[in-house]
């Protein structure tokens, strides 16, 4: 299997490793980023899944295109599948959460709350009488605090992050605007696909100028809920959830088998790796609408990356 595990390569500057991208700024104002095949839960990387970084990187390309209409983004060049050089932003310290159905599973989700007894969340109120995984009466933007320090995200209300200072009017009105039309483009273009866009989180940031620029991914499968369309109604009607593209195999293969906050990880079964790897690849193509091809030029993916970047080497 040809996994991308790490992508250091010492000939470019100023390198930072995330958990599952790796990442250069270059002297002249951008950066590569770099999405490996890692996968990263529970706070550590528990395998690698072969062409997950590049799916993902595709995905985000595919809906990067099809949105420039709607919202500036990043992207200047994809010099490898798994590659993306973007312009060096300010992240914004608020995440865009846009939900049009009452899902999830997080403390910080609409339903989570709601099934406390919670209606007014996120400075929105809710009706009475909303059922698990129901359509919203319109989509809403449900934004958290961006914990850079490793905390936890807290749930804001859009006063909160005006009088708190996270944004200004302005940028809180056009990241809201930018991201209900993101939103919008994306459920319709899904629909056509036979899926249903649940919800996705979004990340802006601001450039040299102060320009407000999409970053980061979007409606990847990593960054989206998506539903099959064609399961909605009768799982509703059963009150069960409706079926996804349900790529945490491995987590919960790990899960039941120690605790993975503590313990040592087990060995991941070579036929767990490859199903999940699949579905990466079955949810680009129903994503998109493309044909997932496979880039296995080189030796290993690595030695791919690293030929395609060699221009962006000091003195090249």
């Amino acid at each position: 299997m040809r996994i991308l595990s790490e992508a250091h390569f010492p000939e470019l500057p100023n390198y930072y490793r995330g958990k599952v991208r790796e990442n250069y700024d270059l002297p002249d104002g951008n950066r590569i980023i770099i999405s490996t095949d890692r996968l990263s839960a529970f706070d550590r990387i528990l395998t690698c899944i072969p062409y997950k970084g590049q799916v993902l990187t595709q995905t985000a390309r595919y809906w990067f295109e099809e949105t420039a209409d709607i919202c500036p983004n990043h992207v200047v060049a994809y010099p490898d599948p798994n590659v993306v050089v973007g312009k060096r932003l300010d992240i914004l310290p608020v995440e865009i959460v846009v939900r049009g159905y009452l899902a999830g599973t997080t403390g910080t989700s609409v339903l989570t709350l709601y099934k406390k007894g919670e209606r007014k969340m996120y400075g929105i109120t809710l009706p009475d009488g909303l059922r698990d995984n129901q359509i919203l009466p319109e989509p809403i933007i449900t934004p958290t605090s961006k914990a850079f320090d490793g905390g936890h995200d807290e749930p804001l209300s859009a006063e909160q992050i005006v009088s708190e200072g996270l944004l200004t009017q302005e940028q809180w009105d056009t990241v809201s605007r930018y991201a209900l039309a993101l939103f919008a483009r994306g459920q319709e273009i899904a629909a056509t696909r036979g899926l249903i866009l649940v919800d996705t989180k979004y990340e802006f940031g601001t450039d040299a100028d102060g320009n407000i620029l999409l970053a980061d991914e979007i409606h990847t499968p990593d960054s989206s809920r998506y539903w099959i369309a064609d399961s909605y109604r009768q799982s509703f009607e059963n009150g069960e959830r409706p079926a996804s593209f349900d790529k945490d195999f491995v987590r919960a293969w790990v899960a039941e088998r120690c605790d993975p906050y503590k313990d040592e990880i087990p060995e991941i079964p070579a036929e767990l790796v490859e199903e999940t790897s699949k579905v990466y690849i079955k949810a680009y193509e129903t994503i998109t609408g493309l044909r997932f091809e496979p880039d296995d030029r080189g030796e290993t993916p690595r030695d791919r990356v690293r030929m395609n970047l060699a221009p962006y080497f000091p003195g090249s």
